[in-house]
């Protein structure tokens, strides 16, 4: 049987979160990512310019490297360019939601924090998700692209930004309320790469709940697959900026082979120099 195909998109390495929940997941795919990290941090750009920039350098992946599934791993480029993407392939697309709802479910004293980046946190998208599922509930909110940051240090094998970490656990914990917050929702998909850290400096235990899991799931649902002993398969992964930078998150991965993806408009995917990669 043909294994099906699926293509990992995120602004850098935050959607290894997801891929790694698609990983434990069992599900029999080949996987293959694209980090857009030429324009990291997305939580900083245009709306207007990532409508434009995601669905056409999805697309011309998606021509490419033939997915049979994309799933866009971004909080801030689901919110803002599912749509489009979605209109611009015709292939399954699979995006990110902020995990406000679980939270809601899981809180027992009625508050609950939403940490991402500074476009997820004031999206239109987000309050209303909040006032689906956590209306009768105190939601303190914290938008960080310095995490995002300290995310993208961790992988490339340096020392996480302490002082993000710190700034955030001040945010949620020290806001009012914040003594009675017992749920995060981890509504960026760099944030899961630093929940130990940021576990170990919050002043007490909580909850941290990502949407790994349930994206796995979706994407599973989505190409009719159920888990199988052979497994995810990673194989290649390809950057609009300098992958040599994290290129061993990948390949301690499973990666095999590394792609620069030109620029716009036509984003050419050509394999990196020396394949494979590190």
């Amino acid at each position: 049987m043909t294994r099906k195909r699926a293509l990992v998109f995120d602004s850098g390495v935050g959607g290894l979160s997801v891929l790694d929940a698609i990983v434990a997941s069992g599900a029999p795919l080949d996987l293959d990512y694209a980090a857009d990290d030429l324009w990291l941090p997305y939580g900083d750009k245009g709306d207007a310019a990532l409508r434009a920039r995601v669905p056409a350098l999805i697309a011309a992946l998606v021509q490419e490297w033939a997915p049979d599934v994309v799933v866009i791993a971004c909080n801030t480029a689901s919110t803002i360019a599912l749509d489009a993407v979605r209109a611009a392939v015709a292939v399954p697309v699979v995006g990110v939601v902020p995990p406000i709802k679980p939270a809601a479910a899981r809180t027992r004293s009625g508050v609950i924090g939403v940490l991402a980046t500074p476009a997820t946190v004031a999206r239109p998208y987000t309050d209303d998700l909040i006032a689906r599922f956590a209306a009768d509930m105190q939601v303190i909110r914290f938008g960080s692209t310095a995490l995002v940051a300290a995310a993208e240090a961790r992988l490339a094998g340096g020392d996480v930004d302490g002082a993000a970490v710190r700034e955030a656990i001040a945010a949620l914990f020290d806001a009012p309320g914040g003594d009675r917050l017992d749920v995060v929702a981890l509504a960026c998909t760099h944030f899961p790469l630093l929940a130990d850290d940021l576990a170990a400096a919050a002043p007490r235990a909580v909850a941290w709940l990502d949407s790994g899991a349930a994206i796995a799931a979706r994407v599973m649902d989505v190409l009719g697959l159920a888990p199988d002993a052979r497994g995810a398969r990673p194989r290649r992964a390809g950057f609009t900026g300098d992958g040599a930078r994290v290129w061993e998150a990948f390949a301690g991965r499973g990666f095999t082979a590394r792609a620069v993806i030109g620029p716009a408009p036509g984003f050419a995917v050509a394999p990196a120099p020396a394949q494979p990669f590190g």
